[in-house]
């Protein structure tokens, strides 16, 4: 598929895309790019933000491909089941984090992200993991996109893959992104 052939949904993380990170450039380089808003990003609830995103997919008057990042991905796999398959094309997910772990209780509260699900997502999707993210073991992330049906890609010591792990443009996660959208075909296709 090509971009222009799509509605690429970005789903940002706690705390929203900034206009530094790659999520924020990609919405302002790709013509057909938004972004899943959020009623509140600092706090980050389940029901909430599955239904944003359920939303958007149905509002969609093309293929949808999914962009999603951190606490981004578990509102993505969370809602796969309730999302149109008819216009679901693809999801590329950057970052997981681990919402089971009990610290992030500690610091969010009651989120309802947890426990993560475990099933297939229903349509292509691909999951780039840091060797080194703070936030998530890469053998934890690998379980997931195995569970998922998603592939797995190891990017090497990229942090949390954000502005301050340095992913401002991040033109390997571009090319990353167009290889995905090149083996995706249109939803029933």
């Amino acid at each position: 598929m090509k971009i222009s052939e799509t509605e690429l949904l970005i789903v940002p993380g706690l705390g929203n895309a900034s206009d530094d990170d790659w999520q924020g450039r990609w919405l302002a380089r790709m013509p057909t790019a938004r972004r899943v808003e959020q009623a509140d990003w600092h706090k980050p609830q389940r029901e909430a933000w599955v239904d944003a995103l359920v939303a958007a997919v149905a509002g969609a008057k093309k293929p949808v491909v999914l962009i999603a990042h951190s606490v981004g991905i578990l509102t993505l796999v969370h809602a796969a089941p309730l999302l149109d398959r008819h216009k679901v094309a693809g999801a590329f997910m950057v970052g997981v984090p681990d919402w089971e772990r009990p610290e992030i209780a500690e610091e969010h509260g009651e989120h309802g992200f947890d426990p993560v699900p475990i099933q297939p997502l229903g349509f292509p999707a691909v999951l780039l993991a840091s060797s080194n993210d703070p936030n998530c073991d890469v053998e934890r992330a690998e379980a997931w996109a195995k569970a998922w049906g998603a592939s797995f890609v190891v990017a090497g010591d990229m942090g949390h893959f954000n502005a301050a792990s340095g992913h401002g443009p991040w033109p390997e996660g571009m090319m990353a992104f167009a290889n995905f959208l090149s083996t995706l075909t249109p939803p029933g296709a």
